[in-house]
């Protein structure tokens, strides 16, 4: 039988949630059980698709299509499992579901509320991902604080759940924030007594709680959360600020947070096998080496907005025993060539990631054009491939103001165009190419010889593609198309074999990337600029 863990979170939101549920996750899988995940979002967005990655940061795709929030990136990179659109619900999501079922007379006339309509969708989003993945144990966080009115519904389905599946099938972890006074010099405890108190108000007492701490918490004030909280000593578990987040399931590890969890669900002891992680973290805290990596997007002053790149940027690093050091580079700062020449002067290597629109591609068409000509070692996905091909197209092809319909839709050269089976659709909202296609690799290439494959699955999410037109006139010109789609009609990976690597990908690397293994592309990028510095 599936036993059920709930995670909410309280005092404040950016509690790392998702980084303790999946750590959890992580200790679970270490002891040979099966987990599955999910992740509840509060927000009335059906998906987080259409939302600036400046409001929630990057959106997470999974292999059946599904745009997701980024803390399914952290689920699979930690659980090493491949997650889908079952994992992520939101408001908007089953709201719309509910509408659609009174539209269509399944309620009987009956008067549609929160309880029990909506209510029991959410309860049967549960159950649908538990038939779908049979794990051991499925863990399901829920975004936002205790207290936010959007979330009540979730919070009540948690109450209903717990209460339908009896004691020790289901238990919930609250996270919270212990703040410390440097005046005083005290971690404050009542913040968290008060989030709990609002958690009892609707009817759910955690059995664990999970206290983010910048400073060690004292035995006197563990013992006063137990008991002001009514959890067990033991269930008081300290999450401290880490250097990686890849050492909190070990930091959790050593106070027996997962041992707690199973003793709680009434579930086997099993010993741990973390050598693995042991070693990654153990790489992490000594590189051998230190380089530098340039991201250039539109979205700088969010990392979050490009964290699956940031961390693959890393796992290739730790293959390499190397730190890697990102420098945020705003691409429309790299308009004007000496600009763009003084941020490029120090690092070696340049990864232009995806995005939207036209702000910044001037700037994104520079970097690629200086690190082209100066053998920088460049990665650029989806549409950093795209401006690829039309830098590319511009100063080699020759084809002056070559362009994307996306830009101009005017343009002389539309090297790079709408897909054909986009151009009829109105809507955005998961109306792009989505989710895991297959790709045919070329021998004798690059791609190819990362990896060691004819042929690929990757995941998507783009409308816009390379022009077929124009392929064979910038092949020609010399640039290689080493993959793609199976019938031959999508470019999906462009490069350029005389330098140490010039690589672009219409696809999303970034999304299948682990911290024990990392994605191929990443790896031959970070090896390239490991090379320049020897």
């Amino acid at each position: 039988m599936t036993k059920y863990i709930f995670i909410t979170g309280g005092v404040v939101s950016s509690l790392g949630k998702g980084i303790i549920g999946a750590s959890l996750g992580k200790l679970l899988r270490a002891r040979g059980y099966s987990v599955a995940i999910q992740k509840f979002d509060p927000y009335i967005n059906v998906d987080p698709g259409t939302m600036s990655p400046f409001q929630h940061g990057e959106v997470f795709v999974t292999d059946d299509g599904a745009e997701t929030d980024l803390d399914l990136g952290h689920y699979e990179r930690f659980i090493d499992t491949n997650f889908s659109q079952i994992s992520n619900v939101t408001s908007g999501s089953v709201y719309q579901t509910v509408i659609q079922k009174e539209r269509k007379g399944d309620y009987l006339g009956a008067t549609v509320q929160v309880i029990p309509h909506i209510t029991n969708e959410i309860k049967s989003r549960i159950i649908k991902a538990q038939k779908h993945f049979k794990p051991d144990f499925q863990i399901i966080e829920i975004g936002g604080t205790i207290g936010d009115i959007e979330s009540l519904p979730f919070i009540e389905s948690i109450r209903q759940f717990k209460t339908e599946i009896g004691i020790g099938n289901a238990i919930n972890i609250h996270c919270t924030l212990l703040p410390y006074l440097p005046t005083s010099g005290e971690l404050k405890t009542k913040p968290s007594q008060h989030s709990v108190q609002v958690l009892r108000s609707y009817g759910l007492q955690p059995e664990i709680l999970v206290c983010r701490t910048s400073k060690p918490i004292p035995k006197t004030e563990k013992d006063k959360l137990a008991l002001f909280c009514s959890v067990s000593k033991d269930a008081v578990i300290e999450c401290r600020d880490m250097k990686s987040i890849y050492e909190v399931p070990l930091a959790l590890e050593d106070q027996k947070f997962a041992e707690v969890v199973l003793k709680l669900l009434y579930s086997e002891q099993r010993e741990a096998n973390l050598d693995a992680w042991k070693n990654l973290v153990e790489k992490i805290n000594h590189p051998q080496k230190t380089i530098k990596i340039a991201i250039a997007g539109k979205y700088t002053k969010l990392s979050d907005a490009y964290i699956s790149v940031v961390e693959s940027i890393k796992h290739a690093g730790y293959e390499y025993d190397a730190k890697t050091e990102i420098k945020w580079i705003n691409s429309e700062d790299c308009v004007d060539d000496a600009q763009c020449k003084e941020l490029l002067k120090d690092v070696q290597g340049v990864v232009v990631p995806g995005g939207f629109g036209i702000r910044g591609i001037e700037g994104k068409l520079n970097v690629i054009k200086y690190v082209r000509e100066h053998n920088i070692p460049f990665l650029g996905i989806c549409l950093g491939m795209q401006c690829a091909v039309i830098e590319y197209a511009r100063h080699v092809a020759g084809l002056k103001g070559a362009n994307s319909t996306e830009f101009d839709e005017n343009c002389v050269y539309p090297v790079i165009d709408l897909m054909a089976e986009q151009k009829n659709i109105k809507g955005y909202g998961g109306s792009m190419r989505l989710g895991a296609y297959d790709c045919h690799i070329k021998k004798g290439t690059k791609a190819y010889d990362v990896y060691g494959a004819t042929k690929i699955s990757e995941r998507h999410r783009h409308r816009y593609e390379v022009n077929t037109d124009y392929i064979e006139q910038l092949k020609r010109a010399g640039l290689v198309f080493s993959g793609m789609s199976p019938d031959g009609m999508l470019s999906e990976i462009v490069e350029l074999p005389e330098l140490d690597w010039f690589v672009a990908c219409q696809f999303h690397p970034e999304f299948k990337s682990r911290p024990e293994r990392p994605h191929p592309l990443f790896k031959g990028l970070i090896q390239a600029a490991v090379n320049s510095c020897v």
